[in-house]
């Protein structure tokens, strides 16, 4: 494994991962106390996260090719330096457009970090392999999600959206740290044409063209849009329909955060008995039923919270099936262009936070139906995606 010791390639890839959970989890208990603060409205206040998304998806397409020509490292380092920069800015702000626009730029820099990490699983290991490692580190962003709402709530109670904003910088400076002494390249042969706008066009058609990418392209964002309903709209219907404690809504955020953690778990134990297939089947029939069980429960006992909850656990747990596996056959077929690759699966899903976001912010109201609505959507998708993309294209295998 080019001389990286395996439990530390697990704990950096989580740590690497997780600073998307970390980047909104922390922030979301902060949101309806940030728009009172501001005298923001919804819509706006939905925009500091939705913002966010595009240039962590736009970013990615950028990023990706630099880091298949000069490396994971530097644009690591790169990344979260840009991060940390921003997570003090937006600590700062002064007004909602100030958030909005330091926001934007750290989506930008999230960006590079989240695509190394998808990369640099190919860089080491081939699709089965790959699965079970990003699934091993899903299992750490678990964790780290695990303690972010909760940490975030009770900066919010007792200080202020403010001091959880900065919390963020302590990550990015400590991530970059480890990355700076610890950390050795994984791109051993870079692509000295991979920034070349004719090549890089010629790349996205022939990895976009490949049918396997395509269909684990919209597992990833299907799953992305299902967990995303929830994490956009579960600020104002916790905290504003049903009356919880930021504190409290933090303990809610990590329930899920448990929950995700045991479908990790639960994706290596079927990848050892399973095919991937199977595996992706099996997933995709738990997140129907998860999402229409949130939809019919919410329906007919709309004020009982664990109506809501209960059947919602069965799709995060098919979460932590969805994505170990998603992310890394994605860019399986493409062991020379893996940064691109991964980019474009990182563009796939936030373009489909983005529709979700500006989705929310024009149908959220004082009910729970937009949120419970979504998941029913999403977890249709999922169940088509499985019994048919990936049972006809689901085999992966070196391309480009």
């Amino acid at each position: 494994m080019r001389c990286i010791h395996p439990t530390f390639l697990v704990v950096m890839l989580s740590l690497i991962m997780g600073i998307q959970p970390v980047t909104t989890d922390l922030y979301l208990p902060a949101l309806p106390r940030l728009t009172a603060g501001f005298g923001a409205s919804i819509s706006q206040a939905q925009f500091t996260l939705t913002s966010l998304l595009i240039a962590f998806g736009i970013s990615q397409l950028v990023w990706g090719p630099v880091s298949d020509r000069w490396g994971r490292r530097p644009v690591l380092l790169i990344g979260l330096a840009l991060y940390s920069v921003a997570a003090i800015g937006s600590a700062q702000s002064d007004s909602i457009e100030q958030l909005i626009l330091w926001r934007t730029i750290q989506g930008a820099a999230m960006g590079a970090v989240v695509m190394c990490g998808r990369a640099i699983v190919r860089d080491l290991f081939e699709s089965i392999e790959g699965a079970r490692v990003m699934s091993k580190a899903m299992t750490g962003l678990g964790f780290i999600a695990l303690s972010g709402p909760i940490l975030g709530g009770w900066l919010t109670q007792n200080w202020g959206w403010h001091v959880a904003l900065e919390a963020l910088t302590v990550y990015g400076v400590g991530l970059g740290i480890l990355i700076a002494f610890q950390f050795k390249e994984t791109c051993i042969q870079k692509n000295t044409q991979a920034t070349n706008p004719i090549y890089l066009l010629r790349n996205w058609w022939t990895i976009i063209c490949n049918p396997t990418f395509r269909a684990y392209m919209l597992l990833t964002a299907s799953a992305f849009g299902l967990l995303f309903t929830f994490l956009a709209s579960s600020s104002f219907i916790f905290l504003k329909i049903y009356q919880l404690s930021g504190i409290h809504y933090g303990f809610i955020l990590s329930l899920m955060s448990i929950d995700y953690i045991l479908g990790t778990f639960l994706c290596r134990y079927l990848l050892k008995r399973f095919s991937v297939k199977k595996t992706l089947a099996i997933a995709g029939t738990i997140s129907a039923v998860g999402g229409w069980s949130t939809w019919l429960v919410s329906y007919l006992f709309p004020q009982t919270l664990l109506g809501l909850l209960i059947p919602f656990l069965l799709a995060i747990l098919a979460h932590g099936i969805h994505q170990p596996i998603g992310q890394s056959a994605c860019v399986a077929p493409f062991p020379q262009s893996a940064g691109a690759a991964s980019a474009l699966n990182g563009f796939g899903m936030m373009v489909c936070g983005f529709v979700i976001g500006i989705w929310l912010g024009q149908t959220l109201d004082h009910t729970i139906g937009p949120l419970t609505q979504g998941l029913a959507f999403w977890g249709t998708c999922l169940l088509i995606i499985s019994y048919t993309l990936i049972q006809k294209h689901g085999d992966t295998g070196a391309t480009i």
